[in-house]
């Protein structure tokens, strides 16, 4: 699966920002899909990863109830709709394609295919 990410740029804190990840390959449905962000100095980390079916959902706590994750399976598309931004979601984000069909995976390792990353940049 190859993963091309859009929509990043400059938001302010309280405002929203979506992001986007086309996928191309035949494979995209069979897999869950997530978002990680890195900050600059800090490790890569998981934000948000969605099941096959887009059944079953999975979000790191910082940003329950701000983001959601959605896919669209016929479109073979993955979005993150991010609301009520903070500074501190300031990173590049990065969409992927896990090993796996269902969550529960959160680390890179577990991920076989990525994004180019796209830059989120929320200001005070």
């Amino acid at each position: 699966v190859q993963l091309q990410a859009s929509g990043g740029g400059l938001g302010q804190a309280g405002g929203s920002l979506r992001l986007s990840c086309a996928a191309s390959g035949r494979t995209f449905s069979r897999y869950a899909m997530g978002w990680f962000r890195q900050a600059p100095g800090k490790e890569r980390e998981f934000v948000a990863a969605i099941s096959w079916s887009g059944d079953n959902i999975d979000y790191v706590d910082s940003v329950k109830g701000r983001f959601t994750i959605s896919r669209d399976n016929a479109k073979n598309t993955v979005a993150l709709q991010m609301n009520s931004l903070k500074p501190e979601d300031t990173a590049v984000y990065y969409c992927a394609a896990s090993k796996y069909s269902i969550t529960g995976y959160r680390q890179p390792d577990d991920f076989g295919s990525w994004g180019q990353g796209t830059q989120v940049t929320v200001s005070s």
